[in-house]
């Protein structure tokens, strides 16, 4: 299956996407690339290959949770550059 640069303008509307004029045909051949290699990926043969639910062989170990009493914000806002009122501050970012 191959693209064409019809199809490639009618996939950039539908994923809201602006292609430039002169990059339709750049953007055609990577669509065209991609899908030849989706056709490798079909002619693997998986049959036999249990599926992974992770790609890591053990279990992975969870730490305990613990109940603490909490109430240590002076010490966390001891480590702020500003803070006020028991928050942290920042910069104002938008005018």
């Amino acid at each position: 299956m191959a693209v064409d640069k019809e199809t490639v303008k009618r996939i950039a509307f539908l994923s809201r996407l602006k292609i430039e004029d002169d990059k339709i045909e750049a953007t055609q051949a990577e669509f065209n690339k991609i899908l030849q290699w989706i056709e490798q990926l079909n002619e693997v043969t998986t049959e036999g290959v249990e599926p992974l639910v992770s790609v890591n062989d053990g279990n992975i170990t969870c730490r305990e949770d613990i109940v603490t009493t909490g109430n240590h914000s002076k010490e966390i806002l001891a480590n702020a550059p500003q803070a006020a009122y028991g928050y942290f501050t920042v910069p104002k970012v938008i005018e």
